[in-house]
């Protein structure tokens, strides 16, 4: 499976679109999370959401599959459009990452 996609659905006459990406979680310690973007498409998306986190990108994958499973169920079908709320799925996982006290910029003092 893909590690971004996205789903759109057509209800009476306005296409929602939902995008999903897997990530990997800041601190190199194998943890992985799901980040979706919902809401109108061609607009903001309305909410923000993130699962996780997930020992491992198969895992992640994993439950993202199910969850993929689930909405085309419900009338959502995959969609081949690029991203268009990435910077937003971005700001998700930085914040994220700031909650877990885990900076997301790895450095090292010089040596003397």
């Amino acid at each position: 499976m893909a590690r971004s996609l996205s789903l759109n659905r057509q209800c009476l006459g306005l296409m929602t679109r939902i995008e999903c990406s897997v990530r990997p979680l800041a601190g190199d310690n194998g943890l992985w999370t799901l980040l979706f973007a919902a809401g109108m498409a061609g607009e903001q998306p309305s909410a923000l959401k993130a699962q996780g986190p997930f020992h491992g990108r198969l895992a992640a994958e994993a439950v993202l599959e199910a969850i993929v499973d689930s909405l085309t169920l419900h009338g959502y079908r995959l969609s081949d459009d690029p991203q268009m709320w990435a910077v937003h799925l971005q700001r998700q996982l930085r914040a994220l990452n700031g909650q877990r006290g885990t900076p997301s910029v790895r450095y090292r003092l010089p040596e003397h």
